[in-house]
């Protein structure tokens, strides 16, 4: 008994960043849904613009920064909720966003893990500055056109209309979106394509939460990478396991934990990191998974 006891705890121990993740995400997503008894609502509106417990206004930064664009009055919560946002990503990383607040990463994590368990080897090549690309392209379409030209295919909205108003657009697109990083591309919606992603990497450049290495030598000489393979943007990671550095700076990181998981050294933690010394710069790399 006590054996399965320990066997059931390093298990939940082996996976403790994923599964605080998932509990985080389906928080956020479920407080849209439900009410809770003496409170009431827990958040109304979206994720686009909501307001939590009835007080807290909580806008995206990127939403908002279309609507100026695109000629729309800012109304004084939304500029609020707005900055609220972006100082928090912008000190804590804006990758976050990405890995514990987007629902749309449990169904491209869902993608990868049955790719993984199917063996499939197809991968479409794609730049990761097509991402940057086409959120510049969405910014400039909203100046242009004078609307939100992100949210009329923003799949992050879709699932939420979808789960609310069981729409059949939203869920073909989502399906499709499922099936691209199934059999198309590894990782092919958030990591070389979604604006969003890139918008908050540029917003969270700096953030201070990071990945560090606390014993370096523990790495050194090793051909391990196990962090490296689960990464879900594992060239992040390239200057701490080559020890050019022990902290991982890139704005591409999604603090996701991923790589906390699986270092069965221990010698990866998440911390505060206040310095301001930028010693190496993103280092790109192929990784074979």
């Amino acid at each position: 008994m006590i054996k399965t006891i320990r066997i059931i705890c390093a298990g939940i121990y082996s996976k403790r960043w994923l599964l605080t993740r998932r509990t985080v995400q389906l928080f956020i997503l479920l407080a849209f849904l439900y009410q809770l008894p003496f409170i009431g609502n827990i958040a109304t509106g979206n994720l686009s613009s909501s307001e939590w417990f009835d007080k807290i206004p909580l806008t995206d930064p990127f939403i908002l920064l279309q609507s100026f664009l695109a000629g729309s009055s800012l109304a004084a919560p939304a500029l609020i909720g707005a900055l609220i946002l972006a100082v928090f990503y912008a000190i804590f990383g804006g990758r976050i966003y990405c890995s514990w607040v987007c629902p749309i990463n449990m169904l491209t994590d869902a993608a990868y893990w049955l790719r993984q368990r199917l063996n499939l080897k197809s991968n479409l090549s794609i730049s990761k500055e097509l991402r940057k690309a086409i959120l510049f392209l969405a910014l400039l379409l909203s100046f242009s056109a004078a609307t939100l030209a992100w949210e009329i295919i923003n799949p992050i909205t879709l699932l939420q209309r979808e789960l609310m108003w069981a729409s059949m657009a939203g869920s073909m697109f989502l399906l499709a979106l499922f099936f691209f990083d199934l059999l198309v591309s590894r990782r092919g919606w958030c990591g070389h394509l979604c604006p969003v992603g890139a918008f908050y990497g540029f917003l969270g450049h700096f953030g201070r939460l990071r990945v560090t290495v606390n014993r370096a030598e523990s790495c050194a000489g090793s051909s391990c990478s196990a962090c490296m393979k689960v990464c879900p943007e594992p060239h992040v990671l390239v200057p701490v396991v080559s020890l050019k550095g022990n902290t991982v700076v890139s704005g591409d990181c999604t603090r996701c934990g991923a790589c906390l998981d699986k270092c069965s050294s221990g010698v990866l933690s998440m911390k505060i990191d206040l310095s301001h010394k930028h010693s190496f710069k993103n280092i790109p790399i192929v990784t074979k998974k």
